[in-house]
Parts: structure tokens; C-alpha cells; sequence
């Protein structure tokens, strides 16, 4: 874990001679004055907190290792039909009864838990991909069972806009939008004094059982209150505090008024880079595509914070912006060219 060091005294001698003409006069006597020491505010962070954050490092740290984000392109998933992987899909039975991908099953998100647990033998498939309508409820679900231990969960990138166009023009298609380009600000906001994480407060003893505690309610809970739109968010930006997930180069550019440049990697799992994000208001986490943002929004609320992720992310509001820049920027503006046309069955 990286941590920052800060000097523990600063000194400052200051000499003040006193002269008057050419007047002798008895010299003052040489002090050193001392500033008062300077010392970094300590951060406040609980026990289980603390036990939760040992546990997931010492399994692989997953959301600080090569493979986080874990997502998977639609033509992998595509060529892969007929082997030995299990598509799960996410959405509502009436989507999936009117169309979804061949051999998929259908289960709520409340329901992973007890099916990676007793309805299937989960490593038995070299890959498990989970697939919503938009690729963002698939990408918290995978980031949360990733850190339950399942290393096969992979989340279907675009989700099912990118299987075929009939979901596209009712996805991805529709939700890209440029309306709020005008709105954008260039000002580097700097985050706030480092404080405290939020408490957990389960009442156990070992970082596997607090960690088993909070997947189980985070569960519970669903994912219905995952996502914000942007007209949320740019209808009053002072009401959350905004995480920016992207490079400064992009960052500079233009973002959300008030948001907070926080690294894509380096984030998460970091108290002296946590212990910044405010707990006392809604947290809204953002990206190009929301699906990054997802899987961060997902560590965020393990660890007791009340975050959401911006539907459909930069595609949401400045579209038309990544276009023109896709190549200085390395944007990824969602296009007909990111549908296909493969087969769905009823």
C-alpha cells in the first residue's frame, strides 16, 4: 500500500541584526525562533474497515491487480458459445423472455450469492460472463463477485447494445448525448483534508467474515440505486461530490463542475487516497463509459460509502466532444460500429 510521508518538524532560524547609522548600539541577542511543528491530521480508520481492507489484499488485491477492470468484448463472448462458459443474465424476465443470448440464464441480482453457491460449481467454467442491458449493473455485479473470490467473472462490455442493434436503439444508442458540453468547467478541484473512511459496523472479528457480511447486504440491497443520471447530476453538481476516474489529460479538458480527479489505478484500496472522499454526501463516480466507474462504484459501497455510477458516463453528456477528440484523447464514444448482429433466441 502506498502511503505518504510528511516531515515531522520544520524548522526556520530567523536572524534579525539591528542597525542604526553608524550608532553602535549593544546587539540583540541571536534566537531561533521555532514555527510550530507541523503534523499531518491522522486519518481516522476503524477496526473492521481496517480488517476488511487486510482480508482483500491478502487475496490477490483485486481491484490494484492486471486483470481489474474485468471485461469482456461481445465477439469473444460471441465465439465462445458452445464451450465451457456460462452467460448470466442480469436483466428483468421480460427482456430476457423476448430475447437474450443463446444457452444465457436469467437470474436477479439478489440471487448471485446462493447460485454461485449452490446451483453451480462456479470453477467448472473457464468463464462466467454477466450481461445487463447497459454493461454497468454487470460490471458492479462482476466487481463484487471478483472480490468475493470468483477469479472467472467477466462483465460483457456495452452489454447487450453490443450483442445486436435491436437492443442498441433502445440502449447505448439512445442514452449518448452531448447536451451537457456547454456545461463543462476547466478548474482543477483539489479534494478535501484527509479525514476517516466511513464505520463498518458488522460486530465481527475477521476480515472474511465482515467482508462476507457486506457482499451479503450489498446483495440485499440490489442494484436499482446504483446508477444517476446526468440530468441528475448537472441539475445541482453541489449536491454530490463528483469522482473523475480519467487521465488529467482528460480531466483538463472538461469535467463535470466540482468533480475530483482521483487515478484510475492507485484509488481504491488506498486509505490516504479514500479517507479524502466525503462521507456525509452521495459520492457520484464517473468515467468514458461507466463501466470502470462501475466496478469502483462497487468497492466504493463494500466499504460503507454511498456511491452511484453515472449512466452511460462521458457518452452521457459530451458525446459529441469525444467524437471530434477521439484520437488526440483516445475517447471511446459508443457508435453504430461498436453494434453487432449475432443471434438472440427466445
Amino acid at each position: 500500500m502506498k502511503r505518504k510521508y510528511y516531515p515531522l518538524f520544520l524548522f526556520i532560524l530567523l536572524f534579525i541584526p539591528s542597525f542604526t547609522g553608524c550608532k553602535s548600539k549593544k546587539p540583540e541577542n541571536k534566537q531561533a525562533v521555532v514555527q510550530d511543528v507541523i503534523k499531518p491530521v491522522p486519518i481516522t480508520i476503524g477496526n473492521e474497515t481496517a480488517l476488511l481492507l487486510k482480508d482483500l489484499k491478502e487475496n490477490g488485491d483485486y481491484v490494484n491487480s492486471k486483470v481489474f477492470p474485468s471485461l469482456i468484448k461481445a465477439s469473444i463472448v460471441n465465439e465462445s458459445l458452445g464451450k465451457n462458459i456460462l452467460v448470466v443474465d442480469l436483466r428483468t424476465p421480460k427482456q430476457f423472455s423476448e430475447g437474450h443470448i443463446k444457452s444465457a440464464v436469467n437470474k436477479k441480482f439478489e440471487e448471485l450469492p446462493p447460485y454461485f453457491e449452490t446451483g453451480i460449481k462456479p470453477f467448472e467454467f473457464d468463464k462466467i460472463i454477466m450481461v445487463s442491458d447497459d454493461g454497468q449493473v454487470s460490471s458492479y455485479a462482476t466487481c463484487l463477485l471478483r472480490l468475493m473470490g470468483y477469479g472467472n467473472v467477466y462483465s460483457m462490455r456495452w452489454g447487450m447494445s453490443a450483442w445486436n442493434n435491436r437492443y442498441a436503439q433502445e440502449g447505448w444508442l439512445k442514452g449518448v448525448s452531448g447536451k451537457y458540453e456547454k456545461n463543462l468547467e476547466n478548474t482543477v478541484n483539489e479534494r478535501p483534508p484527509l479525514l476517516a473512511m466511513p464505520e463498518l459496523k458488522t460486530g465481527l472479528l475477521t476480515g472474511s467474515e465482515i467482508g462476507t457480511a457486506r457482499f451479503r447486504k450489498l446483495f440485499e440491497e440490489g442494484a436499482s440505486n446504483i446508477l444517476i443520471t446526468a440530468d441528475e447530476v448537472f441539475s445541482n453538481p453541489k449536491k454530490y461530490y463528483i469522482i473523475n476516474l480519467e487521465r488529467k489529460d482528460k480531466y483538463d479538458d472538461g469535467h463535470i463542475p466540482g468533480s475530483v480527479r482521483y487515478k484510475p489505478e492507485g484509488t481504491l484500496g488506498f486509505t490516504d487516497e479514500m479517507a479524502s472522499i466525503p462521507t456525509d454526501k452521495p459520492i457520484v463516480v464517473y468515467c468514458g463509459t461507466g463501466h470502470n466507474s462501475g466496478f469502483a462504484t462497487a468497492y466504493l459501497r463494500l466499504f460503507g460509502y454511498d456511491a452511484r455510477t453515472l449512466k452511460y458516463g462521458n457518452n452521457g453528456f459530451m458525446h459529441d466532444k469525444m467524437i471530434k477528440q477521439r484520437t488526440a484523447l483516445s475517447w471511446l464514444p459508443f457508435g453504430s460500429e461498436d453494434v453487432n448482429n449475432f443471434e438472440v433466441v427466445k
